[in-house]
């Protein structure tokens, strides 16, 4: 009984959230359409996906499919991936016919063939990181400079969004099965990353600062939060007023909130976990497939957890200024 009158609260908080942003989304709760409405207002457009590289599976087409629908109304100027990009052990080189069979073959609809800014997942690190950073060298949709790094995308005249883009596994807590699967972890200095991203974000001077992780800080889905993050990366995003953190890992779609800070799991891109439960930071969690449609203007970033069938879930928004 008690069980399900906490599930009764958090279904009306949803309901009453989304009545509340009824203007933003318009009359219809299609992916395709909802986000359309947003578009004008904001001219930074974008799509998030996580966890998804498994040959073209039922799951991962349907994902693929809504993401080009949202991505056409939408005019999405670019995908995150936020890492697992490839299961279940990575790429072992640039010609690796995961190349085709889970990426280029999947992910055709024209609104796609933007540039995927990509970061590495844990099962990245099974195969050949390296092959990944390489790849973008041949194919212009495939972007990752380095296993961490910054970029800056304008927002509005004089407005800008900073995103920085972690290497997290390095970050996480592995069981021993897991760790001996990483051929070149234990090469990778976390401080030096650690160090990197103090230092980018002290000197950011842009009014969006967007973190980009593979790992969550916190999770109600089966993996949990991520302890080394909370006690190494948290602290610099409170202090440097991160607005948002975007993440996998958990193959679901969260949105939490603690502090001033705004986290998103979006790791629904192929094969979902129904298993999640409710944390004292979640504000709407579902293991589903889906992914992410998020609109950017000079003050307010717009967020749709959108599952495999193109219905929308949930809907927030954080504001720049937070209180």
């Amino acid at each position: 009984m008690q069980s399900s009158r906490r599930q009764f609260v958090r279904t009306l908080f949803v309901a009453s959230q989304a009545m509340a942003l009824t203007p933003w989304l318009g009359a219809t709760s299609r992916a395709a359409e909802t986000i359309a409405t947003s578009a004008a207002d904001a001219p930074l457009n974008f799509l998030l996906v996580g966890d998804w590289g498994r040959n073209g599976e039922p799951d991962q087409k349907a994902v693929a499919t809504q993401m080009g629908l949202t991505g056409e109304k939408s005019r999405a100027r670019f995908v995150i991936s936020v890492g697992d990009n490839f299961y279940d052990n990575g790429v072992k080189s640039t010609s690796d016919s995961q190349w085709q069979t889970s990426f280029e073959q999947v992910y055709t609809a024209p609104s796609l063939q933007v540039p995927w800014y990509a970061i590495l997942g844990n099962h990245d690190y099974h195969g050949n990181c390296d092959a990944q950073i390489e790849y973008g060298h041949t194919n212009a949709r495939w972007r990752m400079p380095a296993r961490y790094y910054l970029r800056s995308e304008t927002v509005a005249p004089g407005i800008t969004a900073d995103f920085f883009y972690l290497d997290t596994t390095p970050m996480a807590k592995l069981d021993p099965g897991e760790t001996a699967k990483h051929t070149d972890l234990h090469a990778q200095d976390v401080p030096q990353q650690v160090a990197w991203l103090e230092q980018a974000l002290s000197a950011s001077k842009a009014p969006w600062k967007i973190v980009i992780a593979h790992h969550p800080v916190y999770s109600g889905g089966v993996h949990g939060d991520t302890p080394y993050i909370i006690q190494h990366i948290l602290p610099l995003l409170e202090k440097h007023g991160v607005q948002a953190y975007f993440n996998g890992h958990d193959h679901d779609l969260q949105h939490l909130h603690a502090g001033q800070v705004h986290f998103f799991c979006t790791g629904g891109g192929s094969k979902p976990r129904k298993s999640i439960k409710e944390i004292p930071q979640t504000r709407f969690g579902i293991g589903c497939s889906g992914f992410i449609a998020a609109s950017l203007n000079a003050d307010t970033l717009a967020v749709q957890l959108i599952d495999d069938q193109g219905k929308v879930l949930h809907v927030a928004e954080v504001p720049r200024q937070l209180s």
